[in-house]
């Protein structure tokens, strides 16, 4: 997530925006002082109307030290921070982490946290917010699919890889009929220096895109481009609105672009839409063909309104909307982290090379590459996407197993970075350790606990519990197949053999670093 916020900022009216802006700061202090009762949840900072005020800005810059000093100062009791609009209350103990997450909807909602961060009814739609059944969808259809999709999985990677890249002398091709024993052939190339999330959002984009909507339309360079530019969107408008005075957000939201993006998506997926419902019409829920992917499944659940090509393009950019943003961040965290430290590589491509040379390619192939796993996980342990996430709205009053209430209509989440980093968990947590978990689950003997798509309280990247991320299982394949795929063909390197280029922060949100590059060339041993 790169957080431009100025490029938001040129999308919309500089009039309205100026207003906005006095409005928002004007009313802060309101929104501080006039929420839910807190005062029996110590604060970091200051109590005062003037000085939470103060808190919510210096949050927006310092979100990680504020919640650092909460989570050292209060010995793993509940405290709270002021963020730019709200206080938000943060737990740290492995038992409140439980209890957040097991935590009923009806009572500490997940859905109406997403909405309050990213105002989901005035960026995406209500219909969005309040009914939102492509999670279902994905939770039912996804997981138990990927064994069959895993090869187009693949073949996209490969492709998009070859195509973004487009190094002189490559010789790469796929063929997707024999994809799970793809030979790759290379020819010398020089290093050529790329914008690393830029070519990586193109390759999840592609990929994630092969599985939602089928080939050919995730190779259609417009289809890619929209979902790309739609995400940063919503993301950059709703974190603005989020931040106004709720009066005003129907004003606000009359300058975002997503009824724009809807409109160019329905082009473009409006004619796969009637061809598919021809054959729904024609032949019911069962043809020779049949496409395997979101689409098929979304419509087959949509119910009236939902099936029109309209609404079913509206889910789609949804889904995109939620998964190409993090699982591009979480990869190129993975790159820069490989660039940077180039003595990694020789043991991710000798157990890469070992596996498929015995296994093949193939999704049960992912489980057995244990320091590509592990890899990954220690990039997100380390850097993450989030300081805070598990983030819940308390629609009624609710008392945490050691007492703690939390009133109603209290923002609350888990204070993420600072469990990753705890020494408590984790053995010198500073240290980026790339085969830390897969040494973790030889000690423990354990076959999944410690892998990438596993959740526990100690490791909050795809979330907890019921409300765990619902395509967690799709995106550590991809970013595992992404990984060994680049270790396999590749050599990789930072510009002068810089140091790893620092993430951004803001607010709360953690951004693989926008401007940075990486060099790449045709492996040459």
């Amino acid at each position: 997530m790169s957080f431009q916020l100025p490029e938001t900022l040129t999308n919309l009216s500089g009039v309205i925006y100026g207003v906005v802006g006095f409005v928002a700061a004007a009313t802060l202090i309101v929104k501080l002082s006039q929420g839910p009762n807190l005062d029996a949840i110590p604060a970091i900072g200051s109590n005062t109307w003037l000085g939470s005020w103060w808190a919510g800005f210096r949050y927006l810059t310092n979100a990680q030290d504020i919640i650092q000093e909460g989570y050292e100062k209060f010995n793993s009791t509940p405290f709270r921070v002021a963020e730019p609009h709200c206080w938000t209350v943060l737990v740290s103990s492995r038992a409140q982490v439980e209890g957040l997450a097991k935590a009923p909807e009806n009572e500490l909602s997940a859905l109406e946290a997403i909405n309050n961060e990213i105002q989901l009814e005035y960026t995406l739609g209500p219909e969005i917010h309040h009914n939102p059944y492509h999670v279902e969808v994905l939770r039912s259809h996804l997981t138990r699919n990927l064994e069959v999709l895993y090869p187009e999985i693949r073949d996209e990677i490969v492709s998009s890889f070859a195509d973004v890249l487009d190094l002189r002398g490559n010789g790469e091709k796929s063929d997707f009929t024999n994809v799970c024993y793809l030979v790759l052939i290379r020819e010398p190339s020089e290093w050529k220096c790329v914008p690393a999330i830029s070519i990586i959002e193109k390759v999840i984009c592609r990929t994630n895109n092969r599985i939602f909507v089928g080939y050919p339309l995730c190779r259609n360079p417009d289809w890619i481009d929209l979902n790309i530019r739609c995400t940063f969107d919503v993301f950059k408008s709703g974190l603005l609105i989020a931040r106004l005075p709720r009066f005003m957000r129907q004003l606000a939201a009359r300058f975002t672009n997503f009824p724009q993006w809807i409109k160019r998506g329905a082009k473009l997926l409006g004619p796969v839409i009637e061809e598919r419902q021809k054959h729904l019409s024609e032949y019911g829920t069962e043809w020779d063909d049949k496409p395997n992917d979101l689409l098929s499944w979304l419509m087959e659940d949509a119910e009236g309104l939902e099936s029109t090509p309209k609404c079913l393009t509206t889910r789609i950019l949804v889904v995109n909307t939620a998964a190409n943003l993090t699982t591009s961040h979480a990869f190129t965290h993975g790159l820069f982290y490989l660039a940077a430290n180039p003595q990694y590589i020789q043991p991710l491509r000798e157990e890469v090379e070992g596996v498929i040379e015995k296994y093949g390619w193939s999704k049960a192939t992912m489980s057995r590459m244990r320091k590509v796993d592990s890899f990954l996980k220690e990039c997100q342990r380390v850097e993450g996407m989030a300081m805070v996430t598990l983030s819940r709205i308390a629609l009624k009053e609710f008392t945490f197993s050691d007492g703690t209430v939390i009133p109603k209509g209290a923002q609350i989440g888990a204070a993420t970075r600072s469990l990753h980093h705890d020494k408590r968990f984790y053995e010198n947590p500073e240290v980026f350790d790339p085969f830390r978990f897969a040494q973790m689950c030889d000690e423990d003997g354990s076959g999944s606990r410690y892998q990438l798509a596993s959740t526990t309280p100690e490791s909050l990247f795809f979330g907890l519990g019921k409300q765990a991320c619902p395509g967690r299982f799709l995106v550590a394949n991809e970013l595992k197949t992404m990984l060994a795929h680049v270790v396999m063909t590749y050599d990789v390197k930072l510009e002068d053999d810089a140091k790893r280029p620092p993430s951004w922060h803001f607010d709360s949100m953690i951004a693989a670093n926008p401007r940075a590059k990486v060099m790449f060339r045709n492996r040459v041993d």
